[in-house]
């Protein structure tokens, strides 16, 4: 891979999380301020990824791998995007902006598919390349919350007060329509079915990799990777709101703390494994989940600003340990028959299963502890602290040490 095609790919990496991250950090502070949603309400609209989540295989299983240039599908995927959100920023009441949102997460999800596979194609070696490029996703994600908070001031609280949140779905809908017709400038890649690949729908979908929930380790991972997703989506559905509600500065442009850290702790996972074992480290992961919505709780309670800072920071302990060492363990156990498919049950155990229940739970008990305009958060974050702790009590009583190479090659 060539330098001039390294940077084409950052580029389409940039903008596709920079899309992302632009709208649905702040979606529950829009919400409840502007739409006046309730927390079930603001719950269903986050419950929109998990949807697409679970839709998305069919999308990429059944019309990408088989009938559709990657780079086109991005393309038509992101410039209809644009137009849905285009329609999100005109709309005024959730009765009009759920059914849009739906629409769109089912086709914005499949797209995450999509420029890993356009990625992965241009890689002689991606366990080397891959990384390098990935990572300006990351920034992506990182630049639209500092936009956010420190270019355009949209999450202050005059800011909120006055709606300006609404202008986020204007700036995604620009940054869609510009990757979409980026996209069709990208190197071809066209459908490439594996040698031997017969036309079964089960095979096209990826379900033939349900065969490795006979490996005992495997099956404890996946049903783990379920249910720690459901306090994590109470991170996604309050956090912002949150720190809004309690008045703090910048908060989008602080949470964005949280990617920074991603970017520090992903260099530390080969470390950790080849110290402590693929167990120890998948526990501290979800321990770090705990340790994080306890510092929320506590540090709002008694006005600890720094236990709230060091919160947000615990996302690339969160998410890396636990996450892409959970990925890097499927990768293992996989065979080359079933990699992708692995990788795509993992990702529906946790973007689709763990986060459509976490986002219910959420939006009920946001709904329990609301009276007058705002919350009982110690209260909020109690729960997802609690059920993260009974997770890390059960995963590590039931998933047997292991350790996993983790050496690029």
């Amino acid at each position: 891979m060539n330098g001039s095609t390294k940077a084409r790919l950052c580029a389409m990496m940039f903008l596709e999380f920079f899309i992302w991250g632009g709208w649905f950090v702040t979606m529950g502070s829009y919400l409840a301020a502007n739409l006046h949603a309730s927390g079930a309400q603001t719950g269903l609209a986050y419950g929109t990824q998990a949807w697409g989540a679970i839709i998305a295989p069919f999308v990429v299983g059944l019309i990408a791998d088989r009938y559709f240039n990657a780079e086109r599908l991005l393309g038509v995927f992101h410039i209809a995007g644009g137009i849905l959100m285009y329609v999100l920023y005109s709309t005024r009441a959730f009765g009009a902006f759920y059914p849009v949102l739906l629409a769109y997460m089912i086709l914005y999800m499949p797209t995450l598919a999509l420029v890993n596979a356009i990625a992965f194609r241009q890689m002689d070696d991606p366990s080397r390349h891959f990384s390098g490029v990935r990572v300006w996703g990351t920034i992506g994600w990182i630049v639209a919350g500092l936009t956010i908070s420190y270019l355009f001031g949209w999450d202050s609280h005059a800011g909120i007060a006055q709606g300006l949140l609404r202008d986020t779905f204007l700036m995604c809908a620009l940054a869609s329509f510009l990757l979409g017709i980026y996209a069709f400038t990208l190197p071809r890649t066209p459908p490439r079915p594996a040698a031997g690949e017969g036309g079964g729908l089960k095979r096209a979908l990826g379900f033939d990799a349900l065969v490795l929930l006979r490996e005992r380790n495997f099956a404890v991972l996946f049903v783990a990777s379920v249910l720690i997703c459901i306090p994590l989506a109470f991170y996604y559905q309050n956090a912002n709101q949150f720190l809004t509600e309690i008045q703090v500065a910048n908060a989008t442009g602080k949470q964005t703390i949280g990617q920074m850290s991603e970017v520090l702790f992903m260099l530390l996972i080969p470390l950790f494994l080849r110290t402590f074992g693929m167990k120890a480290t998948l526990l501290i992961g979800m321990l770090a989940w705990a340790a994080r919505y306890v510092l929320f709780a506590f540090g709002n309670a008694y006005a600890l600003g720094f236990m709230l800072i060091i919160g947000i920071a615990l996302h690339g302990v969160c998410y890396d340990f636990f996450f892409v060492s959970g990925q890097i363990y499927t990768d293992s156990k996989a065979g080359a028959a079933h990699k992708a498919a692995a990788q795509g049950l993992i990702t529906l155990a946790t973007y689709g299963l763990g986060m459509l229940v976490g986002f219910w739970a959420a939006g009920l008990i946001d709904d329990l502890y609301a009276a007058g305009g705002a919350h009982d958060w110690q209260s909020i974050w109690l729960y997802p602290a609690a059920f993260a702790a009974a997770v890390f009590v059960l995963f590590a009583a039931a998933f047997r040490n292991e350790r996993v190479a983790y050496a690029p090659r």
